[in-house]
């Protein structure tokens, strides 16, 4: 459960007392060093479980959007329902997706990556049907002229050259599931969040500081490492910048 917002005041001394640099911390000063240096060890945990939240809706979205796209390649007149109903998820404010799902999953993790996962798919969806109409007629032609059948024409030439979008859209869904999945704490679903509307740390400046640093450097590194694995699946791209 998450505990109630409490005045500054009213948070228990043992939180000040047990810390170096009780003087920055009982002046909730807006960054305070020898705090993070002590507790540190508190934040391990809520930062795995943040991981395992993004990774598990980045994951899932990416195989339901994409097996929808391929769907939706295939028989076209299936891509606006796909895209309706995605959008819907997507429109669906966060918290709110979590209290609907409350009754039906219950408090925990696997609410949170339901909710997380349904906002990817607008997103991922998107980008994949983009990448897959956007190869061009007269490529996908040859390929067909050479002898290759519909599915080898869809994983090894269109799949390939759809890439950097697919790719683009992976970004935006990792990005954007980092900072959503701080709201995972309302659902009981850990994460970060916990460390930023815990009663202890609610009105705690450096608390909140870390764990919404720890939440921007994962984002940094998520995209960082897509952003590799992109220019590595389409290396085309990059030799037609540089000439």
């Amino acid at each position: 459960m998450i505990e109630p917002a409490t005045s500054f005041a009213a948070i228990d001394q043992s939180f000040f007392t047990d810390r170096s640099g009780g003087g920055c911390i009982q002046e909730n000063k807006l960054f305070c060093p020898g705090w993070v240096v002590d507790n540190y060890d508190r934040y391990v945990d809520p930062t795995l479980q943040h991981l395992v939240l993004v990774g598990s809706a980045v994951v899932g979205g990416f195989l339901i959007a994409f097996a929808l796209a391929i769907l939706a390649h295939r028989h076209r007149f299936l891509q606006t329902p796909f895209l309706a109903g995605t959008g819907i998820l997507y429109t669906i404010p966060s918290i709110s997706f979590f209290f609907l799902l409350l009754p039906i999953t219950g408090r925990g993790p696997l609410t949170a990556i339901i909710a997380l996962t349904a906002f990817n798919l607008q997103i991922i969806f998107r980008n994949i049907t983009n990448g897959l109409r956007n190869v061009p007629p007269n490529v996908t032609e040859a390929a067909t002229g050479i002898g290759m059948t519909r599915s080898q024409v869809l994983w090894r030439v269109e799949i390939p050259l759809s890439m950097p979008e697919i790719i683009a859209g992976l970004r935006i869904a990792t990005v954007s599931t980092v900072a959503l999945a701080t709201l995972a704490v309302f659902a009981n679903g850990g994460g970060l969040g916990t460390e930023i509307v815990s009663g202890s740390n609610i009105t705690f400046k450096t608390g909140i500081i870390v764990a919404g640093s720890i939440a921007v450097i994962m984002a940094i590194v998520f995209d960082g490492v897509l952003l590799l694995t992109g220019k590595l699946l389409a290396p085309w791209q990059r030799k037609r910048v540089i000439t």
